[in-house]
């Protein structure tokens, strides 16, 4: 995955001369992840640039430069760490193409390593998606396969509106055969399984999750669709409802603690579309409503297969 999404980024620089990209650690080091290894010493200080540990004057930086015309791509290098850039980014790099009756547009990509399962310290775990879609003027992005990452991002680069684009960090270690191809554009859902029985709508980290939980799910007799949401923002309802609409059951996963998360949005758009086609209430798996847990404790707080299931368990099989 982290070469999939370096590949994307070296070949944006190559085609496009508008495209640049900053953040803290991006140039020398190559990213702490290692995503930027390379283009520095490829692309040149200019357009690899190193910053200063100063997450709002990164992205307010970049801001000046999309609006004169060019096409930064930021990195935040921790979820938890972007919380200082959000002014700029509720403020500015959401509102200014409206705000400017489309004469501004702000061409931003803004990655962000997020999520947990690698054992990070405070500040390094967070699931910060629901800040980012309930910003209008954003789009969320959250890819979950190899694929997924090298296309998402050309799009996400490519695309004349801000995009925040969440990369799930303990993926990206994982691999797949990959050869840079064309994926569904940013907006469109995909099934990743299907079945009859319930369907699982997830994103980013808990993708892998939900698609392990089907395949045990198969021993009990349950036979489990998964719908792999790829971007939050826009949301593809048809997709998700057409795949609740089959199996009349549905449980949504993901690692973001539940109170106000993506998941009740989902759940409410679920409920009020396909209401007479549900057999039991739209269930959630989420995160638990704390702060993210030390290391030692996170294997308690992501969701797992089992937790899963027993969400699938409680569907009013009965009826």
């Amino acid at each position: 995955m982290v070469r999939a999404l370096n590949t994307a980024l070296r070949d944006a620089l190559r085609e496009d001369p508008d495209v640049h990209v900053l953040g803290e650690d991006v140039g020398t080091l190559g990213g702490v992840f290692r995503v930027t290894d390379g283009l520095a010493a490829e692309f040149g200080a200019h357009r690899c640039l190193d910053t200063p540990l100063a997450e709002a004057g990164i992205l307010g930086t970049a801001v000046g430069m999309a609006m004169y015309g060019l096409r930064p791509v930021v990195e935040m290098q921790f979820d938890a760490f972007a919380y200082p850039a959000f002014e700029q980014l509720a403020s500015h790099v959401a509102k200014m193409r409206n705000r400017t009756a489309g004469r501004v547009p702000l061409p931003i990509t803004i990655r962000i390593p997020y999520g947990g399962g690698i054992g990070g310290v405070e500040h390094h775990s967070d699931s910060s998606e629901a800040y980012y879609a309930h910003t209008p003027g954003l789009h969320v992005v959250t890819p979950a396969t190899v694929a997924d990452c090298y296309g998402l991002l050309r799009a996400a680069i490519a695309s004349d509106d801000p995009v925040v684009f969440l990369e799930p960090k303990r993926l990206y270690w994982s691999s797949e055969e990959f050869t840079p191809s064309a994926v569904p554009p940013i907006g469109r859902a995909v099934t990743r399984r299907h079945g009859n029985a319930a369907t699982l709508i997830t994103y980013g980290p808990s993708l892998p999750v939900c698609l392990q939980a089907a395949d045990a799910a198969a021993a009990e007799g349950w036979d489990l669709a998964v719908v792999d949401l790829r971007s939050l923002v826009p949301f593809d309802d048809e997709t998700v409802c057409a795949a609740v609409r089959a199996t009349g059951r549905a449980v949504v996963v993901h690692e973001a603690a539940g109170f106000g998360g993506v998941g009740a949005e989902i759940a409410a758009r679920v409920t009020e579309r396909c209401f007479h086609h549900l057999a039991a209430p739209v269930l959630r798996v989420t995160g638990f409503d704390i702060p993210y847990p030390p290391p030692l404790l996170e294997h308690h707080y992501l969701p797992d297969v089992d937790r899963i299931l027993d969400a699938v368990a409680r569907l009013q099989w009965e009826q």
